[in-house]
């Protein structure tokens, strides 16, 4: 028997509709039926995401331990074993695959320490989902120099051919700003949201070339295993991947584990880190299109205010708080 997660449910069905809720109910059989195919047994409780279903497996031919990750296939996982390839081909860190079915989507993947995210380095306590930073600054300093290290290898990598491009997400924001900024309540809101608009316009003509993970933070990032041969490695894994600059990659590290003020010396830090600190313009320019992608998504969803920490992003690196 498969239980899936109520909050997985939740999220399929608000953020899918129709697709979620058919996705949710096709989930035990698809599950029932990779188990059997890849010969697979299960090795502990499910976990998830907004997205996925996790099964922690074994491999029965080799005793291999793996995990079974079953998602609903769009425009942001279908590139996810393209990226993870490529990655595993070029050494950047990434968790490697052992199987895929493009059919379903469904991806067998190397299997992590899942109770050693970075976030608990950050004082976060490992806890999936975290998003205040508790301990010290020095142990959060630390996990945010052990995500530029990982985002530095990632982002080495030239993306492959067919992946979604910043580009045409750049088109697409642009065009729905003007809409998004008027309809915000706050007069302080809008030119703040204007104000990030303007700094994208200027870097739009250029927008790179690299192997983008795009939703790279500290609860993406979990130690590697002894077992796998990759003991004392941070491993990025879950990326919904897109062809683009490497300085889209910043926002996750900024505002997962907030803190207002460490803002700018997490920006400086993860600039040095991809080699940009003499670049920081364009940088600071990708970062506020990261707010203005956001602001566009939820005032498409009925919002009419910034979310609090991407409001507070966006002023420290525009300097107007």
């Amino acid at each position: 028997m498969i239980d899936i997660p109520d909050e997985l449910i939740a999220t399929q069905y608000a953020y899918n509709g129709a697709a979620g809720r058919a996705f949710v109910a096709a989930l035990p059989g698809l599950a029932g039926r990779f188990l059997e195919e890849w010969g697979l047994r299960r090795d502990g409780a499910a976990m998830y995401g907004m997205c996925a279903l996790v099964l922690p497996v074994v491999r029965e031919a080799d005793g291999v331990p793996a995990a079974l990750k079953l998602q609903l296939v769009d425009e942001e996982t279908v590139g996810e074993p393209v990226a993870l390839r490529a990655w595993g081909a070029a050494g950047a860190g990434a968790v490697g695959v052992l199987g895929h079915d493009p059919g379903t989507g469904a991806l067998l993947l190397e299997r992590l320490d899942e109770g050693r995210p970075l976030s608990g380095v950050a004082g976060g306590g490992g806890v999936p989902g975290g998003s205040r930073l508790v301990g010290e600054v020095a142990d959060a300093r630390h996990a945010v120099t052990v995500l530029g290290e990982v985002l530095a290898r990632l982002a080495a990598v030239p993306a492959p051919e067919g992946l979604r491009t910043l580009g045409d997400a750049v088109e697409r924001m642009l065009a729905a700003a003007p809409d998004a900024v008027g309809r915000l309540a706050d007069e302080e809101e809008r030119r703040l949201l204007a104000d990030c608009a303007a700094a994208v316009r200027e870097v739009a003509g250029e927008p790179g070339d690299r192997l983008l993970h795009w939703d790279l933070h500290y609860d993406n990032i979990l130690a590697g295993r002894a077992d796998a041969g990759r003991a004392g490695e941070w491993v990025a894994l879950d990326p919904k991947p897109l062809a683009g600059d490497p300085g889209f990659e910043l926002f996750p590290a900024l505002d997962n584990l907030f803190d207002a003020g460490e803002v700018v010396w997490r920006f400086d830090a993860l600039t040095e880190a991809l080699g940009m600190e003499r670049d920081r313009g364009r940088a600071r320019a990708w970062t506020l299109g990261r707010v203005l992608q956001n602001a566009v998504w939820a005032v498409g969803d009925g919002e009419r205010e910034l979310a609090p920490d991407h409001a507070e992003i966006a002023r420290r690196l525009l300097g107007v708080w």
